[in-house]
């Protein structure tokens, strides 16, 4: 794919959604770092349910000290490997007070120092919570960046660091964004809403599940349907 294609795919993406963001519920850095946490291997909706019971109780690292590991246990049960992530919830919260002040620090080697933190986790915190322009390449922007071809790779790792190069800069901030939404509602795993996209045209995916519509198309090209 060229240049040229990724700017139109990214700029059709922005006059759709300007303001992307995360769909996990959050008011603070911390609070958004617990519920990346939680989010793995679980949905946002799910997430929220469990953060709705949490935060109003304890949302500090201090607040879930107090709370202890089981009090925190039963706020976040209904969310999978719960026993894990309570676990590693409770580690980071006394790492963060006893190494940053209680404060989510805003660099990757300090966040992937924290247990439950990883490369995922700590791209979107940096990019989420400190606007720096990462890719947190989860397991649709992985199927959208191989299937469009705006930027393939055989890992996570690759595909990301091509997604850094290649989308054009003034989207980067927000890339990330625009790709998982785009993942999770149009460009789906196993039927893709290809008949529904806005950059079907642009898209390079040769086994298309449907054709392009004109009508949409034409909302973002100007060209008559």
């Amino acid at each position: 794919m060229n240049k040229q294609k990724r700017t139109e795919i990214f700029t059709r993406l922005r006059a759709a959604n300007p303001h992307p963001t995360t769909e996990l519920e959050y008011d603070t850095a911390f609070e958004l770092l617990v519920a990346v946490i939680l989010s793995a291997q679980a949905t946002d909706k799910g997430v929220n349910q469990a953060t709705r019971r949490l935060f109003p109780v304890a949302n500090t690292p201090a607040g879930i000290l107090e709370l202890g590991e089981q009090g925190l246990k039963e706020r976040i049960k209904t969310i999978g490997l719960f026993n894990a992530k309570a676990a590693n919830i409770i580690k980071t919260c006394r790492a963060l007070l006893e190494n940053h002040g209680g404060r989510v620090p805003d660099n990757r080697a300090a966040l992937e120092a924290l247990p439950g933190v990883g490369r995922k986790t700590a791209n979107v915190i940096l990019n989420t919570a400190f606007g720096q322009p990462t890719m947190a390449v989860d397991t649709h922007i992985y199927r959208v960046a191989n299937r469009t071809r705006i930027a393939t790779g055989r890992t996570v790792l690759e595909v990301e660091k091509r997604l850094l190069r290649l989308v054009p800069r003034e989207f980067l901030h927000d890339a990330h964004h625009w790709l998982i939404l785009h993942g999770r509602y149009v460009c789906t795993a196993r039927k893709p809403r290809c008949g529904e996209c806005i950059i079907c045209d642009l898209c390079e995916y040769r086994d298309k599940a449907a054709e392009c519509s004109p009508e949409i198309i034409g909302q973002y090209t100007g060209e008559p349907a």
